[in-house]
């Protein structure tokens, strides 16, 4: 398949900081991928360098074949910050950010009320964006990230202040884009929400890829499973069993990463013999244990040393 986005050994540094050192991936045609990482981790620089903020010190970025500049029209960028002119009415600014991607006319124009009725914003088209919930401040700006018909989103942290029901709500929209055939490239640190969405993951640590590839060979190439336990008890015990080598215990619930070779029936047993089992489930890694496996452990155990 076609890859729109081709990122070759693209480095930057600010002062003495390398924020990105030496990234490379590429994104395929009508697939979602997630940009992964810590914070700090050089996501949003690599992201304002693909939308053309700023250039790389080395390395080089094409989009569609082509150069950045020449593909800015064909793009929709949602910075993580909100970029908003807050004395401006909504659909006045609508318009605006719309013009400057070259579209004007009614069809701009009937495009922005079908957006905005089905963010449930229509009837505000007139209200100031500052007298707007951070919430719906975060819809608008994604409305303008689509407003001119973009074949590429590029989206930092999209549901930044969105509550369940509006998260539901663009995560149907992103999967309907990419059945149309749109590029979605998204950053965001709900692994959960980018377990949903993404195909593609590529995991970015101290501004370097430790991860790349599709989410199925990630999950497969860890050589371990998992198993999902609810409970009704003091599952505490359950972190410290044998053949446990991490994961998460929390009330009700936990999360165990197995060591290769291990025998999930047997952790089934000891927890059945101390705990009233409500669900026990063998399963491949989640993404959040497979990131913070790649790149929170370090921290964790040293927090973990710190409270002992």
């Amino acid at each position: 398949m076609e890859s729109v986005l081709a990122v070759r050994d693209v480095s930057k540094t600010f002062g003495d900081v390398r924020a990105v050192d030496g990234v490379s991936f590429g994104i395929r045609r009508g697939t979602i991928a997630g940009l992964l990482g810590r914070n700090g981790a050089g996501k949003t620089t690599t992201l304002r360098m693909i939308n053309g903020v700023f250039l790389p010190d080395r390395g080089a970025i094409s989009l569609f074949g082509g150069s950045v500049e020449a593909a800015r029209d064909r793009i929709g960028y949602l910075p993580e910050e909100r970029g908003l002119y807050r004395k401006m009415k909504l659909l006045e600014l609508l318009l605006f950010l719309a013009e400057i991607k070259g579209r004007t006319g009614s069809n701009v124009k009937k495009a922005a009320q079908r957006w905005l009725t089905r963010f449930e914003l229509w009837d505000r088209r007139d209200v100031r964006l500052e007298e707007l919930s951070k919430g719906n401040q975060q819809k608008v700006q994604l409305v303008g990230a689509l407003l001119h018909d973009p074949e590429i989103l590029i989206l930092d942290e999209p549901m930044a202040g969105l509550d369940p029901v509006n998260v539901v709500l663009v995560r149907r929209l992103l999967l309907e884009l990419k059945a149309e055939g749109k590029t979605i490239l998204l950053s965001t640190h709900q692994m959960a929400e980018a377990e949903k969405l993404a195909e593609e993951i590529i995991l970015i640590h101290r501004g370097r890829v430790v991860l790349d590839g599709s989410l199925s060979e990630i999950r497969a190439s860890t050589g371990k499973n998992a198993v999902h336990v609810e409970f009704e008890g003091d599952g505490a015990f359950l972190a410290s069993l044998p053949d446990v080598t991490g994961g998460r215990v929390d009330t009700n619930r936990a999360e165990l990463v197995l060591a290769a070779g291990s025998d999930a029936q047997a952790i089934l047993r000891e927890a059945a013999s101390r705990l009233k089992i409500r669900r026990f489930e063998v399963v491949e890694p989640s993404l959040e244990e497979i990131f913070i496996e790649k790149v929170g452990e370090s921290t964790l155990a040293g927090e973990g040393k710190a409270a002992a």
